[in-house]
Parts: C-alpha cells; structure tokens; sequence
C-alpha cells in the first residue's frame, strides 16, 4: 500500500490522504472544486466539475494511472438539477472510454462545493 500525494491538487482538508494505491489499483479520495493552492472555485457547476477533473487528473499521474485506466466513478452532486451540466463536462473527459459510473445527490459537499467525484483506476 501506497499513500499518493501531490501539490498539484489540493491538500486533503482532513485526516485522509489524497489516494491510496494497493497493488495495482488506485483508489483517490473525493476531489471537490478546491485549486491547489486551496481557493474554492466558485461559479457554475460546468466550471467546478472542470476544476474537480483537474484534480483527479494530477492525483492519478502522481499515482501512475490516468483518466484512462479509470475502472469506476462516483458522482456526488448537491443538485440532480445539475446532471445534464456535470454529464457535459464528465463526457469531455470520458467521451471514448466510459468507466462504471455511480452519480448521487447529496445534502451537502465539503465547503459547499456542487460537485465531488472520487475514481478507482488501474496503476500501468
């Protein structure tokens, strides 16, 4: 087992890491709309869940994966309102390779953010 960590995303903001590896698997915490340095992103959803990709996308290089080994999804988000805004963005990132995905509403997110998403994803 492996603890991933990197400052290209941002700090965890509680007593957990950013991902953990274990064999060949990589599993990464929930990534909200924070920037590296910790600023919120504020604004739409569209924007948010671009920040939130940005993060996934460093924790899974610093982990040895990528988007494209990812093998599942989970989806939080404050509003089902917001599915077809968030789908937008997620079918950017995943438009030829679609990972299992699972998408809840949720009452609340960490600061409020509009959208969390954590993956599980093959280390190459």
């Amino acid at each position: 087992m492996k603890i991933v960590h990197t400052n290209e995303a941002p700090a965890a903001i509680g007593p957990y890491s950013q991902g953990i590896t274990v064999n060949n698997l990589f599993f990464s915490s929930g990534q909200i709309p924070l920037t590296a340095e910790g600023t919120m992103v504020t604004g739409d959803v569209m924007k948010q869940t671009h920040q939130v990709f940005k993060n996934l996308k460093a924790v899974l290089a610093e982990a040895g994966a990528s988007l494209e080994t990812v093998v599942k999804a989970t989806v939080f988000i404050k509003s089902m309102d917001d599915f077809a805004e968030i789908n937008e963005v997620y079918g950017t990132y995943f438009s030829d390779h679609k990972p299992a995905r699972s998408c809840v509403e949720v009452a609340r997110l960490p600061k409020d953010a509009l959208v969390e998403i954590e993956v599980i994803a093959l280390v190459k």
